[in-house]
């Protein structure tokens, strides 16, 4: 009898010290994911390679994939968004450090660098594909995504209505491979972005 009271002590011993190791490694989860400085920003302005081109050499950005989003189509290609049919824009995923670089920054680039008052346009690439938006990923993104709409609109830098739009994120499809980092690979290539003062 006073070996079955000894076992079990024992398993109720390592039961309890496995389930506070467990609370333990939760917690320690959870104040990792909030110390991790990095962000994602989800932007459509035009032709992705002349995006990326200019985001990934800002300093605080630490990567850049371009891709398709804000679609009904499933796994789209570029020959099916091309079309202008799959409702998807040419965008680009942004990986940032918070601690370098703040997620109004990267909008303040963004919006020098397209036009954000033409519809469904960017230079020579006319369609939806092409359209101006923000695709927030947080309420809080959502709201300076609106703050600096605002701001823009206000400036009077440009003469017509800003129209970009500020939708809620879906999911991102990474373009081939032959889209991305085009204008490293390619240099010299079609771009219709530059920064603006």
């Amino acid at each position: 009898m006073k070996i079955f009271w000894s076992l079990l002590a024992v398993m109720i011993a390592s039961c309890t010290t496995g389930d506070r190791s467990a609370k333990v490694s939760t917690s320690e989860e959870k104040a990792s994911s909030t110390m991790d400085p990095s962000e994602i920003a989800i932007l459509a302005g035009g032709c992705f390679w002349g995006m990326e081109d200019i985001l990934r050499k800002i300093p605080g950005i630490t990567r850049t994939e371009v891709g398709y989003t804000g679609g009904q189509f499933a796994n789209p290609r570029y020959e099916d968004v091309k079309t202008g049919k799959t409702g998807h824009a040419e965008a680009i995923r942004v990986e940032f450090d918070r601690t370098k670089i703040s997620y109004r920054e990267v909008l303040s680039y963004f919006f020098r660098m397209h036009d954000p008052t033409t519809l469904n346009r960017q230079g020579n690439d006319i369609g939806s594909q092409y359209r101006s938006a923000i695709f927030f990923l947080s309420e809080e993104q959502k709201k300076t995504a609106e703050a600096a709409r605002r701001e823009v609109d206000l400036s009077g830098k440009w003469k017509r209505p800003v129209v970009t739009a500020i939708i809620a994120a879906s999911a991102f499809h990474p373009a081939e491979d032959f889209h991305q980092d085009y204008l490293e690979k390619n240099p010299g290539g079609y771009t219709c972005h530059y920064l603006r003062d």
